[in-house]
């Protein structure tokens, strides 16, 4: 697996979309659970996707059901949430931390690239949401997970679709007070 900056990531999907629609994986990687979400074949959508469960003993299983998804949803990268406001050694930032390296050395992602991207509220934003619902526990924390997964890659995408849009503005109009100075006879 190969960290990539967040543009970076975005800009060498738009590049292998000129050859084949490819997506994104958005994960919340828990302590017990992994909540994951998917992007439209546009890049624009998160959609909720499933819940993984995590244990030290299974990081096989966990690769080979990424591997399943990276073939059936012709994904091309992940959008890790990561805690970016709080201290790099708080638990949260270790077990993330952790799980990237233990899918690192399993050797199943030679070519699948990787983005951090703030997590901050997402789990708490999906648990105000639902708390109304009164809904079973396990239910409840399966929601929970899926919808912070997708809270994190929408995060993303919104950002990385506006940077992009900018961008093409600028190409467009690369300086706009140039603009000012012409006259209309």
């Amino acid at each position: 697996m190969k960290y990539l900056k967040p543009m970076k990531l975005y800009q060498e999907l738009l590049k292998s979309n000129e050859l084949k629609r490819s997506r994104l994986l958005g994960l919340d990687v828990g302590d017990k659970y992994v909540g994951l979400s998917v992007s439209d074949a546009h890049n624009k959508i998160a959609s909720p996707l499933s819940v993984l469960v995590r244990k030290k003993t299974n990081i096989g299983l966990i690769a080979t059901d990424f591997q399943c998804l990276i073939s059936e949803l012709s994904l091309s990268g992940l959008v890790i949430g990561y805690p970016f406001d709080r201290q790099k050694s708080s638990p949260t930032a270790v077990q993330v931390k952790l799980f990237v390296d233990e899918l690192t050395k399993t050797g199943k992602f030679e070519d699948l690239k990787y983005t951090f991207w703030d997590e901050c509220f997402t789990s708490k934003s999906v648990e105000f949401l639902l708390k109304p619902l009164s809904l079973h526990p396990v239910q409840h924390k399966t929601i929970s997970d899926k919808f912070a997964a997708v809270g994190i890659l929408q995060g993303y995408l919104d950002f990385a679709n506006r940077s992009q849009d900018q961008n093409q503005e600028s190409q467009l109009f690369p300086n706009e007070n140039d603009l000012e100075s012409v006259t209309i006879n």
